[in-house]
């Protein structure tokens, strides 16, 4: 029998000090991707990691297995800001991702609208 844990809020840097190097790739873990994919109500494969889009890289372009969309995980260790934003919308154009997900720790007022 497995013991119940307890969730605690912590720094994202803390645990993982480059997002590239130490999150995207723990992020895109199965156990991890499907823990996402069951909080977001849909099922996810990972297709790549760090998907290469002009001069930049999306963190994760993953698969909706249930329709067979593209879909944009972009993460930060740190709040949210509109260079991200501007990335995410470019690797969804470009890759064709009917979907993105944006994972950060905080989440400014402006980008809580979208």
């Amino acid at each position: 029998m497995t013991g119940l844990g307890s969730l605690k809020k912590i720094n994202p840097r803390t645990q993982w000090a480059n997002e590239a190097i130490n999150f995207t790739p723990w992020l895109a873990e199965d156990e991890n991707i499907q823990l996402l994919a069951a909080e977001l109500g849909i099922e996810l494969e990972v297709e790549s990691i760090e998907a290469a889009v002009g001069p930049y890289s999306a963190d994760i372009l993953a698969r909706d297995t249930a329709t067979g969309d593209f879909v944009v995980i972009e993460n930060q260790l740190n709040k949210t800001d509109y260079d991200h934003l501007g990335k995410m919308i470019t690797y969804a154009a470009f890759l064709g991702a009917s979907a993105v997900v944006w994972l950060a720790p905080k989440f400014t007022d402006e980008h809580k609208k979208l």
